[in-house]
This record gives C-alpha cells, structure tokens and sequence, in this order.
C-alpha cells in the first residue's frame, strides 16, 4: 500500500496543462453573469446575497483548474465549508446557485490535469468537504448521495479522459518507433551498399600502378558515393540502430509487384525514373502497401484500387484511390497511417487521407526529391 501510495504521488502533471485562456475568461464572465441574475430574481433563497457572493469568489479559480489544481479546489473547499458552517449556525435552509455546478470542472480538472500530490491531497479534500456539507447540509439520503455522485462523478471522468489520452499518447508513440525502426532499416541497406561501392573504389584507387584515368574516375566515384551516404543521412530526423536479421528494402519493384487481380483488381501505374532515391522508392511501396490494405480492409462495397506514381522535378508523388465507400473506423484503426504520416513527415514531405470529391477514399502522398538521394 505504501509503495502505491508513493507512486502515486510521484505521478507527474498531465502535459499541456495551461493557464488562463481566453474561452476562460468569457466563461467566467457569463457564469458571473449568470449568478448575479440568478441571485436576483430567486425568490427561494435564504441569503441571496450571500450566495452569489460566494459563488463569484469561486468562479474566477475556473481561470486556473488547469495549471493550478489544487490550489482552485483548496480554496473552493475552504470557502464553500466556511459558507456551510455559517449557515448551519444561523439555522439557515440549505440552498444555491444552480450556476455553481459550472464548479464541477474544478473536481474534473485535479483528477484530469493534476500531479499525483495534487490528486491524492485534492481529493481529500473534495471528500472532506462533501463530507461536512452532507453532515451540517441537512438534505438528507438523498442529498447525499448526490452530492457524492456529482463531485465523485466529475473526478472519475477527469480520470478516465486522462488515462484515455494518455493511452493514446503511447499507441501513437509506439507507432513513431515501430516506423523508425523500419525506416532506420531503410537506411541501413542504402548506406551499406553506398559504403561497399566506395570501399571497392578506394582499393581500386590505392592499387599498385595506378592509371591516372582509373583513380581519377574512381575518385568522382567514391565523390558520389559518399555525398549519397550523407543525404540520406540528413534525411532523417535521427537514426535508430538496425536490429538483427532485417530484410532487403522494397523499392519501385516491389510496388509495381503490388498489382493484383483481386478481387478487388488493383492497377499499380508507376512513372518514375530508375534512379529514384533508395528511401524515397522504399517509402512510396510503404504507402502503396499500407493504402492498399486499408481499402481491402475498411472499404464497403469497392470494385477497383489504383494506384499511381508520378515524379516531377521536386516531388515524388503518389495517390491510392478506391471506388468503394469508407467505414466507420474502430478504435484501432489507423496505426498504419499515421505510420506511413510519421516516415514521410521525417524525409519532409506530407500524406492526405479522405474521401474524393468525385467519390470513393483517396490517399495522396508527396516526398520531396532534394535531400533525399
């Protein structure tokens, strides 16, 4: 129990917890707009004034639930259990603002943006403060349960959208490393073959009686050579070390190879020249493949997928286009895009996925050729 109790309050803030934004200012606003109206014209309050005074001390903390959790829910706890001990000792009837559940997001807001201090400590005090309400509140069962309904209820759902973001944070950075990986292995193969044509050059050019024709041709190539090792070099955000027992990578070949009768046929037209950069050859059959299963596999109703390669002076180019009608994605889906979205964004070009005008799903891709040799 200790050691959970110790994980848990070592738990760091949720990132992108911000301060004060505009949408928070304008909400404050209308709230205490709607609390000074609200107060005015209830005929139903004990203390009218009181009330709404309250309720506009606690407002302006909506301003900070995000970046300061606990420091908002300890000084709504304080002001609202000082509010309910005055009332029981004056004997007054339990009434409030119904623009005080717009403070719900402040519970919401510990167990959704909050540290695991903030979370531990905050929430024992959302729990001593519904205790006191409901012991000095006089509603009775039914207010009581309520009242831990509507202030439990606000801190589960806190907890639960974080560890729903937080889940998908992981499966989308387990993505970005599977398709480094795979992109790292690219490179593997397009530097080991550059480096061998320059190791043999180099023997050649450091043979005994050397003809100067000779070296002079195999120096430019090994100037070549390497000057290919380092654009694919820089092609990559970083590199990752290539694990053991990778395979050759797929290039136009193996795209042209994708054709396939079906059903559904799929046409593969491919208009590049033969000297198209390793990465980029080994990216577009990424694409092409991973186009092609998700319109076999999600596509309602396809009769044909196309796929076609154009390379112009800039860009390569390429666009899978299905015939059939999308389908609801499951929570699962979409893995493979944003893999072939991460490796494209890292050679600097950018991937579109959605449905055609013309009808029918389309994915187009551009990879830019400068850099990329």
């Amino acid at each position: 129990m200790r050691g959970l109790l110790g994980v848990g309050w070592s738990r760091p803030a949720a990132p992108g917890a911000d301060g004060p934004q505009p949408r928070d200012i304008v909400l404050v606003i209308v709230l205490a707009a709607a609390a000074v109206v609200e107060g005015a014209v209830r005929t139903d309050l004990t203390w009218p004034l009181a009330t709404t005074l309250v309720t506009l001390a606690i407002l302006p903390g909506l301003l900070w639930r995000r970046s300061r959790p606990l420091v908002v829910v300890a000084v709504m706890t304080v002001v609202t259990a000082g509010f309910t001990v005055a009332r029981t000792v004056a004997g007054s009837s339990p009434t409030g603002l119904v623009t005080m559940f717009a403070v719900l997001s402040i519970p919401y807001a510990v167990f959704r943006w909050g540290s695991g201090r903030d979370r531990l400590v905050g929430g024992a005090l959302l729990g001593l403060g519904v205790g006191l309400s409901i012991v000095l509140g006089g509603e009775g069962f039914a207010g009581a349960v309520a009242g831990v309904a509507f202030v439990g209820g606000a801190c589960l759902i806190g907890a639960l959208r974080r560890e729903r973001v937080e889940s998908r944070a992981g499966e989308l950075d387990a993505v970005r490393a599977r398709e480094r990986e795979a992109l790292a292995r690219d490179l593997h193969d397009t530097v080991a073959h550059h480096v061998s044509a320059i190791a043999i050059r180099a023997q050649v050019a450091g043979a005994e009686l050397p003809d100067v024709s000779r070296v002079a041709a195999s120096l430019d190539v090994i100037e070549r050579e390497a000057q290919a090792v380092l654009t694919d070099m820089r092609s990559l955000v970083r590199t990752l070390r290539a694990p053991a027992g990778y395979v050759p990578a797929a290039g136009l070949t193996e795209l042209v190879d994708l054709a396939d009768p079906g059903p559904p046929p799929v046409a593969v037209r491919v208009h590049a020249p033969d000297d198209l950069p390793d990465l980029v050859a080994s990216t577009l059959f990424r694409i092409a493949q991973e186009g092609i299963t998700n319109a076999r596999r999600h596509a309602r109703a396809a009769t044909a997928i196309a796929v076609t390669v154009t390379v112009d002076a800039k860009s390569a180019n390429i666009l899978v286009h299905n015939d059939g009608a999308a389908a609801r994605p499951s929570s699962g889906d979409g893995h493979g895009l944003r893999g072939i979205s991460e490796r494209t964004a890292l050679l600097g070009g950018h991937v579109i996925a959605g449905p055609d005008p013309g009808g029918g799903w389309t994915l187009r891709a551009a990879l830019p050729l400068r850099g990329a040799a």
